[in-house]
């Protein structure tokens, strides 16, 4: 059963900008511990992710979890998809962030996936249950997710992709963005370097170790639940 929380109840005092950014209330199923102890990275991507970038979405997981941070994601198909059940596999945590009500799994091939991480993880969302599919809901998502993660990693996104938003969203509330070089250096794509020029950085294999030892805690105010 889905418990909702006010949003400074659930994340602790907020910038009057991430006030402003966030959602009045979220939605819980699962370990909301999560929230509060230790460091979350949001792990998002292509839906119809290449092979290439499903092998990096998975390495990239397997290296979160050793370095003991939850791994976020949105549920999507592609490469959310794998974040997730990567880091169940490699005996790590996750959070789901949906950009649909808790009792619906978009896609909908993911319902399993949606109650594995409700059961032992954690799932959430700010929308009630009821609440319309839209298309706007999912860049509200990426706002959301953003805001409860200490950096966004994005492995694979086209042009027009919409995890587009997620790493703009990021940078807006001062969080780390951190774009793979595979992704940088693409010729056919215009955004990367945008948003280099406004502060994310590009992820090699070579500074891997170095940026996942030195990640700060932006989330680290959040508030002590009572349990």
């Amino acid at each position: 059963m889905a418990q909702a929380y006010s949003t400074p109840e659930l994340l602790g005092p907020l910038s009057d900008f991430e006030s402003k950014n966030a959602p009045d209330s979220i939605y819980l199923t699962g370990d909301r511990k999560l929230l509060t102890e230790g460091r979350r990275i949001a792990v998002v991507g292509s839906r119809k992710v290449s092979p290439e970038g499903a092998a990096r979405a998975r390495a990239f997981t397997q290296a979160l979890v050793r370095h003991h941070y939850v791994v976020v994601s949105g549920l999507a198909e592609g490469v959310d998809t794998i974040a997730h059940e990567t880091a169940i596999a490699e005996g790590g945590r996750t959070i789901a962030v949906l950009g649909t009500p808790l009792d619906q799994a978009y896609p909908a091939k993911n319902r399993e996936l949606l109650e594995t991480i409700k059961r032992n993880h954690l799932a959430l969302s700010q929308f009630p249950e009821g609440y319309p599919s839209k298309r706007e809901n999912f860049p509200r998502r990426n706002r959301t997710m953003a805001l409860i993660t200490d950096a966004t990693v994005i492995v694979e996104a086209g042009e027009k992709s919409g995890t587009r938003h997620q790493g703009w969203e990021a940078l807006r509330l001062g969080r780390l963005v951190f774009i793979m070089q595979n992704v940088a250096d693409d010729p056919e794509l215009t955004w990367p370097q945008e948003m280099i020029g406004y502060g994310a950085q590009v992820l090699t294999r070579e500074s891997l170790p170095d940026i996942l030892d030195d990640i700060p805690s932006f989330t680290a105010s959040g508030a002590e639940l009572a349990l």
